[in-house]
């Protein structure tokens, strides 16, 4: 029976210290760790790392139920998947231990733990999208998001007039220090105005 660690952040800027701390402080013996979007798809090869490597009887550890998967369903779908071959789990700071077998306050908790989660990311959308779309409506051309255009508006003007002059495509590529394909769709833009 091995204690196996799992900590995850969100971001490359967010540091996995103290999730790293706290696992080996409770003894866990090897310890996957992630540094990635919390998007089910992105968390899904580090967490199926961490399902090849355990084995019945082991304990999976993390410091939060959150760190094991980003959506109610890859949680509960995971955990499932202990339980079926008798992998046990502890979320350390909420007092969940699936060790002890058949016990329904752990698993009510790790349900509504997983429930508040996913609502806690849902508002997180909510108030970010909310916030974009104000600054959209206040005239904040940055919150639209996307790449930035490769041209600056004097140079949009420019390229313009040399177009309408007829400089060739492969010239102003030159000219601009643009692909003949940036070109072209810069082209399209101006003719469709």
């Amino acid at each position: 029976m091995s204690k196996i660690g799992y900590a995850r952040v969100s971001t490359q800027k967010q540091d996995l210290t103290e999730q790293l701390e706290a696992l080996k402080a409770f003894g866990c013996e090897k310890i996957f760790t992630g540094k990635h979007s919390g998007k089910a798809k992105e968390n899904k090869q580090q967490l199926d790392e961490l399902l090849n490597y355990v084995r019945e009887g082991d304990i999976v550890v993390v410091t939060k139920i959150d760190r094991l998967g980003r959506s109610l369903s890859q949680c509960l779908n995971t955990l499932e998947y202990f339980n079926t071959q008798k992998i046990h789990f502890i979320a350390l700071n909420q007092g969940i231990d699936t060790t002890k077998r058949n016990d329904p306050m752990a698993t009510a908790m790790i349900h509504l733990l997983g429930l508040f989660a996913e609502l806690e990311r849902n508002f997180i959308v909510e108030r970010t999208q909310g916030g974009k779309q104000a600054k959209i409506a206040a005239g904040d051309k940055s919150a639209i998001g996307g790449r930035p255009a490769k041209l600056s508006e004097k140079e949009q003007k420019n390229l313009l007039k040399d177009l309408q002059q007829g400089i060739s495509i492969t010239n102003a590529a030159e000219k601009y220090s643009l692909s003949r394909g940036s070109i072209s769709r810069y082209k399209k833009i101006f003719l469709s105005k």
